[in-house]
């Protein structure tokens, strides 16, 4: 089984997937933010180097659906192949940080990878607002995000709503992030896995 979590930067995909990871025993991908070696430069020169990160986001995660696949455990993504290619690459080019010409090359390579692998048997789209999008960003003080500006991430939210209303790949959970918070009360957390039950569930 594959279960994959979406949601805008700083809406807490990987909190919790770390946390249904643990819960269920499912195997754990994450979103490489460490070791990505164009984070930084993109931040501080988008224009230069979306075309390199949306390149590097969608060779990982493609890689990821092919071990995922391949090894036959029941695995939980954190972000899925789609976003970018939906949200990310889409968003970079309406803003003009994206040539024509590099969108393009994106579009089709994307559209290949995307012919060769399945959906998630579950994606769940954690749903955030502003405010509570930037206090996360803030509180977890990555350097490389202090540039991130309003405008970008509500750019991104309205894309991620218009794709969360339009998917079709497969099962879809929304879980309303604001008023929840499944790191310190364990009620909340229960109350994410409990939908998560329901959704697995009907599945088989």
């Amino acid at each position: 089984m594959h279960i994959a979590v979406a949601g805008n930067i700083g809406a807490g995909k990987t909190t919790l997937t770390r946390l249904l990871s643990k819960h269920y025993q499912w195997e754990a991908q994450f979103e490489d933010v460490v070791d990505n070696p164009y984070l930084d430069d993109f931040y501080n020169q988008m224009e230069r180097w979306s075309f390199n990160l949306q390149i590097y986001f969608l060779n990982n995660r493609y890689r990821q659906i092919l071990q995922i696949r391949k090894g036959g455990k029941d695995t939980i993504q954190d972000r899925t192949i789609y976003e970018d290619a939906h949200i990310f690459a889409p968003n970079l080019h309406a803003m003009g940080l994206m040539t024509n010409r590099d969108f393009s090359n994106y579009t089709s390579l994307f559209e290949l990878m995307e012919s060769l692998v399945q959906p998630p048997d579950l994606l769940i789209y954690l749903r955030s607002s502003i405010p509570n999008l930037v206090n996360q960003i803030h509180k977890r003080g990555r350097e490389y995000e202090n540039s991130i500006s309003i405008d970008y991430l509500s750019r991104l939210n309205e894309r991620y709503e218009a794709w969360a209303q339009s998917y079709e790949k497969g099962n879809l959970l929304v879980i309303d992030v604001d008023k929840l918070n499944f790191v310190d009360e364990a009620e909340d957390l229960g109350l994410v896995i409990n939908k998560i039950d329901a959704e697995i569930n009907g599945l088989f």
